[in-house]
């Protein structure tokens, strides 16, 4: 790990697709690049469902992925329906969605093997007069000229330099889930399939979309659709008991799919029928190992410290509403690329990153807020509630929801 090199050096902790995106970006720009990742074997997404932006694509091609149709599944619309079923709102917007699965893998791909570590458990990271250093586990210290914290909304990078900064939980859960297109039956299909699709239905909210399935395939009878279900859940009562497992254990930092109780699924299942188009109840209930996952913000006032740098999550936490997560983290290496090729001295490109990106981060958290308004005053009292559904209507949520915002 510890070559001898004229390059400048970066190491980056997090091996996921802000990660990946930074090191195939670095790389490309004549940098050495590690990349430590804690988890040993290949990343997992749990069948996340990803909204793509030109911003993204543009970010892919600078870091060497060759696009072409498999990247993603192609829709034309966008629909709402009525707990009946019926479509009560159309509105033509073209889109491509993949899943965070074939992100990874084209990423990943694009990387050269000898620049990513798995089971490197970083365990320090600290500045020093002229170089940044990371501790491993094992007791390797690697130096670098750049030290880039990409470890997720739970970063132990930020919160070693940034320990005021929290989580603030929002009052709701997005339940998600996967069903094979096969799966489905003929009449949903057609009703839901090549389309981006939303239920509004009375405190709650859904959408739908299809992504690529097994083996990352795009082809027909080989996707999959993904939902991603918004249900209000009191953070003292309902979310820590969603958070137990069999055994009684709770998990704060989330609960693996594998261990949510069967009484939790049964409950879900059973409000999906109660409460949602028939179209969607069928792709809840036939979904293959649903999981939730709490909704958080987090805002940090600054995304460099030296030579260390966060990005995507690690630095802000935006609800999933506007879509712009894996966006974000794409836009913040390309970023932090353009600002050291452009500025001789890295603490200086890197105090420039901070500037514009926070600046962007804190709007795009904005964003999301404004678009999850109406879930979080489900918690709160009925004028706020009222003032909340005013502005719901399947037009505005379709016209707002992951789209990029003009920021």
């Amino acid at each position: 790990m510890n070559s001898i090199s004229t390059n400048r050096k970066a190491a980056i902790i997090g091996g996921s697709l802000g990660g990946l995106f930074a090191a195939n970006l670095l790389l490309r720009n004549g940098w050495d690049v590690d990349v430590f990742e804690r988890v040993p074997e290949a990343l997992s997404g749990r069948g996340a469902g990803i909204v793509t932006h030109p911003e993204l694509f543009e970010v892919m091609l600078a870091a060497g992925v060759r696009i072409d149709e498999s990247i993603g599944v192609k829709v034309e619309s966008r629909i709402t329906l009525a707990q009946d079923g019926s479509v009560v709102s159309e509105r033509r917007l073209p889109q491509t969605l993949t899943a965070w699965s074939k992100m990874y893998h084209v990423l990943r791909a694009a990387l050269p093997d000898q620049h990513y570590h798995a089971g490197a458990i970083v365990t320090a990271v600290s500045d020093g007069p002229d170089r940044a250093a990371v501790t491993l586990s094992d007791g390797t210290v690697v130096h670098a000229d750049l030290v880039i914290a990409a470890d997720g909304f739970r970063s132990a990078v930020r919160e070693q330099f940034l320990p005021d900064v929290r989580l603030q939980y929002a009052g709701y859960v997005a339940w998600r889930g996967l069903v094979d297109e096969l799966n489905l039956s003929d009449a949903t299909h057609a009703a839901l399939f090549d389309r981006f699709a939303f239920g509004l239905p009375h405190r709650e909210q859904i959408i739908g979309y299809p992504v690529a399935g097994q083996g990352n395939s795009t082809k027909p009878d080989e996707r999959r659709y993904n939902f991603v279900w918004y249900r209000a859940t009191s953070e003292d009562k309902d979310l820590p008991n969603l958070l137990t497992d069999e055994t009684g254990k709770l998990w704060a930092g989330g609960i693996p799919p594998t261990l949510i109780r069967r009484e939790v699924l049964d409950d879900m299942e059973e409000a999906a029928h109660a409460l949602l188009a028939p179209q969607f109840a069928e792709v809840v209930s036939r979904a293959t190992q649903p999981l939730f996952q709490p909704i958080y913000d987090l805002e940090v006032p600054q995304m460099a410290f030296g030579r260390i740098a966060l990005l995507g999550d690690a630095a802000f936490v935006a609800r999933p509403h506007c879509g712009m997560g894996v966006t974000k983290a794409a836009g913040d290496a390309l970023a932090l690329v353009a600002a050291l090729a452009t500025r001789a001295d890295t603490l200086d490109a890197l105090s420039e990153y901070s500037d514009v990106r926070t600046q962007y981060g804190a709007a795009i958290v904005q964003h999301a807020r404004h678009l999850g308004a109406y879930m979080q005053a489900q918690l709160k009292n009925e004028t706020e509630r009222e003032m909340a559904e005013r502005y719901r209507t399947p037009e505005a949520v379709m016209r707002e929801t992951a789209v990029p915002p003009h920021i």
